[in-house]
């Protein structure tokens, strides 16, 4: 199947706050933050850098770039 094709399937969200512990399992509570849906991996990639770069003084705050289906399953897109 063609890429564009599988990119149509899917979405991108930028998720992440502060960390707790040193294996980053555990989120502080109050400061979980999630950005999307994107349609396409280079724009989520975008966001997170964004968001990355007003949050750089925060050494424990993670955020990454989540890939999900789509709703709808095969049939979306």
């Amino acid at each position: 199947m063609k890429e564009a094709a599988m990119a149509a399937r899917k979405l991108w969200f930028v998720r992440g706050g502060v960390s707790i512990d040193s294996a980053r399992q555990e989120i502080e509570p109050g400061t979980a933050s999630c950005f999307g849906p994107f349609h396409d991996a280079a724009t989520a990639e975008r966001a997170w850098r964004a968001e990355m770069r007003r949050r750089v003084d925060t050494a424990q705050h993670r955020l990454s770039v989540l890939e999900v289906p789509r709703p709808g399953g095969e049939s979306a897109g």
